[in-house]
Order: structure tokens, then sequence, then C-alpha cells
């Protein structure tokens, strides 16, 4: 990225423009391009707003105020304390009332940043719902609130906010996102019939290579949401699983009288050797003193 990159006051919803707000520090020219953040004393206004394209927290310094908000009709009104934040997702028009004078740090924080933070936690971004919030309060998005003003007034390079958007990237998915009732959601685990899915995949391409992201995509999930939920669910990771169906077919298969090397490529071994070490580690004796104990 170049400084043309960089967020700026342009890229707000404006609230800075407002007459009565008077400016204490922002990141403008300092070069932030995943962040940018403000610090200011707003006076009472009430204005209507239209979207950006990255996300919002407001974190009050001051307080108590009394905040109303308005997201298309949908109506929230609290008297939010010192700390408290106002979390607002991208792409949403909303209104607000301020109803006190009220010294805050706006910051906004690049909408590539957490779709980055959803797939590092395992969440689709195209699936990803951002929570409004009024007067919340998360310790961990106000200590960087407290870092950002420091930041301000150091005039730090963007290395450190670029540190700090990936913080607040990765604590609004998890914590103030659709991520966080889906992971309540997966807290049981697998459905049946996603097992089922999972076992029908594995036994009809038992002898070809079995990836975590085609077992993911049988049951519906990311990859990191399924082999976390298979784990919760079955008790063993999809590595585990794939290779037990592996050894139990290849021990029905030596009962049957068939070939060792014929069972392993039926099952999926990469060599004879392997499926060897493998049964071994399983059953205890090779598959040819496997076979030769159940032919007696």
């Amino acid at each position: 990225m170049t400084g043309a990159d960089a967020l700026g006051v342009e890229d707000t919803h404006g609230i800075l423009a407002l007459p009565g707000q008077t400016l204490i520090a922002s990141s403008e020219g300092l070069g932030w391009r995943t962040l940018f953040a403000s610090r200011q004393i707003e006076q009472p206004y009430t204005g209507y707003f239209r979207a950006c394209a990255d996300h919002l927290i407001v974190m009050h310094l001051s307080g108590p105020v009394r905040i109303e908000r308005d997201f298309s009709g949908e109506r929230a009104c609290a008297k939010v304390q010192r700390g408290g934040l106002f979390i607002l997702p991208a792409g949403r028009d909303f209104g607000v009332s301020l109803d006190g004078t009220l010294e805050t740090i706006h910051i906004y924080v690049r909408g590539t940043m957490l779709d980055a933070a959803a797939r590092e936690l395992g969440v689709d971004p195209a699936t990803l719902a951002i929570m409004p919030g009024l007067g919340v309060h998360d310790p961990v998005i106000e200590q960087m609130g407290i870092v950002c003003c420091t930041m301000l007034a150091e005039r730090q390079s963007g290395f450190f906010a670029d540190a700090v958007a990936r913080i607040l990237a990765a604590r609004i998915v998890a914590a103030h996102s659709s991520a966080m009732h889906a992971a309540s959601a997966s807290a049981a685990g697998l459905s049946s019939d996603q097992i089922d899915a999972v076992r029908d995949l594995v036994h009809r391409h038992i002898e070809e290579a079995i990836t975590v992201d085609s077992l993911a995509l049988a049951a519906g999930l990311s990859p990191g949401q399924f082999a976390r939920r298979f784990k919760r669910t079955t008790g063993r990771s999809p590595y585990q699983f794939v290779m037990d169906a592996r050894l139990d077919l290849a021990r029905d298969l030596l009962l049957r009288g068939a070939a060792i090397a014929e069972v392993a490529v039926q099952t999926g071994f990469t060599h004879q050797e392997h499926l060897t070490r493998m049964f071994g580690r399983r059953f205890g004796m090779t598959p040819g003193r496997f076979r030769s104990a159940a032919m007696h």
C-alpha cells in the first residue's frame, strides 16, 4: 500500500464537521492504512449520517451522557457511562442524538481487517454480521481505545496502528458479531445428519486422498469450524477418523483373505509399509500376522 491508501477524515461519517465540535487530535496525515482515529469534544447535536465502508467504534472518555440512536427506525436510548462504547457496523445509515457535552475517541477499522479476522477465526466473512452496540462495555476494546489516545498524542506511525486494528477486528468478530452466536450453536457439535454426510464421503472415497476441506464441505462448514466441532462430537480429529475408517476396512479385507498389497491400495494407504505401520499401532500386530491368526 502507498500513502494514498491511508484512511482519512474524508472516509468518516463527517461528525467532526458538525458545528461546535472541537478536535483534539487525529490520525490524519499519519499514514494509518487500517485504522482512523480522532479524539474530540462533542457538543449536543442531532444528526443523520450515511453509511461508511468501515466499522466505527466510539468510546466515551467522559460521561455519563444520554445518547439516542436510530437504525432505520429501530431506536435505542441509553445513559452511557465513561468507557461505554457505541459500535456501528459498516454499511449502515444511522441517526444519533447527543444530549450533553462529551469527550470521545472515534475509531474506524477497515472492513477488510474484519474479513481477515473472521477467516482466521474460522468464520465465513460473507455470513458475518456485526451487531450494533450502545453503551456496551468491553475491556479489550476500551484498552485499545486508551492505546489509540496515546498513539495520537505521540503521533505514532501506522505500524502500531496496524497492530491495534488487528486486535480490534478480532475482538469485534469474536464478541460483537454473529460468530458469537455461531460459537454457541456449535457447542453441541455436529448434527447426526452432518456426521452421516461425513461418514458417507469417507466410505465412498476411502481409497483417495481425503482432505479436511472436503469433509467440511460435506458438513456445510468452514474447515476451522468443522475441525473444532468434529473433535467435540466424536472425540477424534478428522485425520484420526479417516485413519480409523481405513484401518477398519483393511481389517475386514484381510479377514476375507485379500492380499496385503491390494488391501493397501483399496484403503487409501500410500504404500504397503504405511499400512503395516499404522495397522501395527492400531491392532498391535502386522497385517500378515493378523491374517494368519484369523485363518487358524
